[in-house]
């Protein structure tokens, strides 16, 4: 049986870490603030994969992301994904020799759609994360947004996942935008848009607020993996009890030793 995967997000924007409601931002605070609260030496033994997301608004300054990234994989052996802005083969080779083991695009997936093939060509397709950002429209109807969630396409959601099912991407990070940072839930039903026989792994975002919505995600057959992206909520030893909790419900994860003690980064 296919082992299930817990991955932790972190939202970058211009040196500082960020949560996120609704794809409005607020600062919580820089790389030092990070280190001193989460310990990823030692949170490393209880996520399968650590996300790293540059969802600057205004310019990106891609060396110091890089920086910030290097800083991070210190001592985390997980494997980790990063991206944000990445629309050039060169940029993605930028973020693997700083530390990365994948690369995530987004808004790529649109208005460079040979980008991911490229990618795979170069690094494997294994190393290629294809994030889709959906909200419902008034109508109830899901559509894509691109670009931080501030462009709406006219595609259709359902059309535009079978696309890039088919676009060589290794996985897809399916990303609520109604319920991100809300700690309401997943959003289940956005399922329902992936292509039935999708072989594409899918990692589900958006809306988790306890360890129960990470369950519930999982106990999903369509979800390989559930992501968090709330600091506050697993904040301490969160993440290490939310494993617990879902290991004891009978969800096949992959499993280490703990680590004796906590010895924080500073």
């Amino acid at each position: 049986m296919l082992k299930k995967r817990l991955i932790f997000t972190l939202l970058y924007d211009s040196g500082s870490f960020m949560l996120s409601r609704n794809f409005r931002l607020q600062k919580v605070g820089d790389l030092r603030w990070l280190q001193k609260h989460y310990d990823f030496s030692r949170i490393a033994f209880f996520i399968d994969e650590l996300i790293v997301l540059d969802v600057t608004r205004n310019r990106r300054d891609e060396s110091r992301f890089c920086d910030t990234l290097q800083a991070l994989t210190a001592g985390c052996f997980v494997p980790i994904a990063a991206g944000g802005g990445v629309r050039t083969p060169e940029y993605a080779r930028r973020l693997l020799r700083s530390g990365a083991d994948k690369v995530v695009i987004n808004s790529a997936l649109y208005d460079q759609q040979t980008l991911a093939a490229r990618l795979a060509e170069d690094f494997g397709q294994q190393c290629v994360v294809g994030a889709v950002d959906l909200r419902r429209d008034s109508d109830g109807f899901a559509r894509v947004w691109v670009e931080n969630g501030s462009r709406r396409l006219d595609s259709d959601a359902r059309d535009f996942l079978s696309w890039v099912r088919e676009s060589n991407v290794g996985e897809i990070y399916l990303n609520s935008m109604d319920r991100d940072g809300t700690g309401q839930g997943y959003d289940l039903s956005l399922l329902d848009l992936v292509p039935p026989d999708c072989d594409v792994p899918i990692i589900l975002a958006g809306g988790v607020g306890n360890a129960t919505h990470l369950l519930a995600g999982l106990a999903d057959k369509r979800v390989d993996a559930v992501a968090t992206a709330h600091l506050f909520n697993f904040i301490g030893d969160g993440l290490a009890r939310a494993r617990e909790q879902i290991v004891s419900a009978g969800t096949v994860m992959a499993q280490w030793p703990a680590p004796v003690t906590l010895g924080l980064a500073l």
